[in-house]
């Protein structure tokens, strides 16, 4: 089953819905602003999209410039810092079994259905 981690606010968020439903298969929709990701399942997440922790916060919110803009922070806090605050990891996340992208661009969802 296909996962989507889902900000209905975020324009890019809503395009990646829409390539996964017209894609016809089964999916969940989790919206992480409601419904925050543990700790573990982030790890889970990052480890599928093969990249540093880092690379899924969202540098330019406000949260991120205030509380954490400049320190040394370790994968751990950064993991941290993204389950406290869900508001500053980039979206939508599409997951399919082993496979996860960041729909940014939004058509890149498709290489994993």
């Amino acid at each position: 089953m296909i996962t989507i981690y889902h900000n209905p606010r975020c324009s890019k968020s809503r395009q990646g819905l829409e390539i996964v439903k017209e894609s016809g298969k089964d999916f969940k929709i989790i919206k992480y602003l409601d419904a925050p990701i543990s700790e573990e399942k982030l790890v889970e997440i990052i480890n599928l999209l093969n990249i540093a922790p880092i690379d899924l916060v969202r540098k330019n919110e406000a949260i991120w410039k205030e509380n954490y803009k400049g320190k040394s922070l370790t994968d751990v806090q950064v993991i941290k810092a993204m389950t406290q605050n869900p508001k500053l990891m980039e979206r939508p996340i599409v997951v399919n079994g082993q496979k996860a992208t960041i729909g940014r661009p939004p058509e890149s969802i498709l290489d994993i259905l």
